[in-house]
């Protein structure tokens, strides 16, 4: 049976673990938000052990706290920023708006710890959270966590992606398959063309997330209680966010005005929505190369996907695209938490936001996910994924959209009859055009030369503007 110790706290006695380093507040915490049964993420709880590493160094520099207890309580911080202590960190996500019980069962854990160290009491508020309140301190980590996520794991994961999509851009150069719009089938598009088209979107999914970065590197620390600083050393917000950038390498600095900082959470939100919009273009691609990949005998079959593991329990031989199917499915759950941070950031109220605990984990999880999800698409779909070139240049062919090319010469009328015709007849549109008009065959090839047709201006001819236009998409 589990033994337990008493602790006391401005409450009273609480039963706490005999082994937890955490005290009476986490305990009552714990038993009060018996909810998910899901704690804050890791990477939450070891940016929350950097700032507090921070603020115990800052402290002794200012002559706050005694070299001695100061490094103590940085020593053992450290271990929490390390993970070494992940396993005292049991409080629901779904608890204290402000993150007030995670915030004190750090100082709880961290004090304990630097008693061990020191040999002598620590005090979890006088000296762990001295200059600083939950409502500066989660804050900031929430910011903190975010921006180390996405540059450290997001980001490398897309470039990655990106890379990848670009070489199998310049691989699929010549591939010309039927453009489609409207799930319809359009005018010739070279494959390396559509992959470019991807590599794109990625790349501008990076640059919005780097864009976000500066405003969640603005930290909250330093403002205390409701952002006026109160029973805090005037530099201790900037000290504490020097001490962080340089730990991780990014642009941390006290933010500009603690009131706006405490009391909305709009660069999470920000950050959010750019989460939000990479994993809209990666739902976008997946399904695309899904359905390029549907097959193999009565689907289109223009790629082929690496298959990884078996499709079907029923029916032998079947492999479906599951890597692009668990992205779709990342993307949906990104979509659902963008979801829940736009009502937490909508839920602050006055000089405070009080879905901290909710916000952060839910813009922390679509990072990670849509990092994993996005280095395992590039890796086990998209580099090696193969072009069926005679399959993509078969449909160009049979394409009643081919007449299109034909539209400067013969006028839109003349080559719809010869589309209608081509689909009716199932006769390519380049026989049709030598029986119903006098176009030379030299003219005909060149019209209907594919290639021509994927680049600027390639279907123009000497009669200069197209005669009768080429109507919409």
């Amino acid at each position: 049976m589990t033994s337990f110790r008493v602790e006391k706290d401005t409450m009273g006695e609480v039963q706490v673990p005999a082994d937890a380093l955490y005290g009476a507040q986490t305990q009552r915490a714990v038993e009060n938000f018996p909810i998910s049964g899901r704690p804050l993420p890791p990477e939450f709880i070891h940016a929350l052990g950097s700032l507090k590493r921070a603020a115990a160094e800052v402290n002794q520099e200012l002559g706050l706290l005694d070299p001695k207890p100061a490094g103590a309580i940085a020593k053992a911080a450290g271990e929490v920023a390390a993970g070494t202590w992940d396993a005292e960190f049991p409080i629901d996500v779904f608890q204290t708006g402000s993150g007030t019980s995670t915030n004190m069962n750090a100082n709880e854990v961290i004090a304990r710890r630097a008693a061990q160290i020191l040999g002598t009491p620590v005090h979890p508020n006088d000296h762990v959270n001295f200059g600083q309140s939950s409502n500066d301190v989660i804050p900031s980590v929430l910011h903190v966590s975010a921006a180390i996520a996405i540059a450290s794991r997001l980001i490398p994961a897309l470039e990655r992606l990106q890379a990848v999509l670009a070489e199998k851009a310049r691989a699929f150069d010549g591939v010309i398959k039927t453009g489609r719009t409207h799930m319809m089938d359009a005018t010739p598009i070279r494959l390396g063309q559509e992959f470019g088209g991807y590599a794109s979107m990625v790349e501008h999914g990076i640059a919005r997330l780097k864009a976000a970065l500066p405003d969640l590197c603005e930290l909250a620390v330093g403002g205390t209680a409701v952002g006026t600083g109160l029973n805090t050393h005037p530099e201790f917000g900037r000290r504490v966010a020097a001490k962080l950038a340089k730990e991780s390498g990014l642009p941390f600095v006290e933010a500009k005005n603690h009131f706006e900082a405490q009391g909305s959470q709009d660069a999470a939100l920000a950050a959010s929505g750019a989460v939000l919009t990479v994993a809209s273009s990666l739902m976008k691609i997946a399904a695309d190369i899904r359905l390029m990949n549907s097959g193999p005998r009565c689907g289109l079959a223009e790629v082929t996907l690496p298959a990884v593991q078996p499709g079907s329990s029923i029916m032998p031989g079947k492999v479906n695209p599951v890597i692009c199917e668990a992205l779709l499915q990342v993307g949906a759950q990104v979509t659902g938490n963008h979801a829940a941070v736009t009502l937490g950031v909508q839920g602050g109220q006055l000089d405070l936001n009080t879905m901290l605990p909710l916000i952060a984990d839910n813009l922390l999880e679509s990072v990670r996910l849509l990092a994993n999800a996005a280095r395992v698409f590039a890796d086990k779909a998209i580099a090696g994924l193969v072009a069926n070139e005679e399959t993509c240049r078969g449909y160009v062919e049979i394409s009643p959209s081919m007449a299109t090319a034909l539209n400067p010469l013969i006028g839109y009328d003349k080559a719809a009859e010869i589309a209608k015709r081509s689909f009716k007849e199932r006769r390519p549109v380049r026989e049709l055009a030598g029986e119903m008009t006098k176009l030379t065959p030299k003219q005909i090839d060149e019209a209907l030369d594919p290639r021509r047709q994927t680049e600027p201006g390639g279907h123009e001819t000497d009669r200069g503007a197209r005669a009768g236009g080429s109507g919409g998409g």
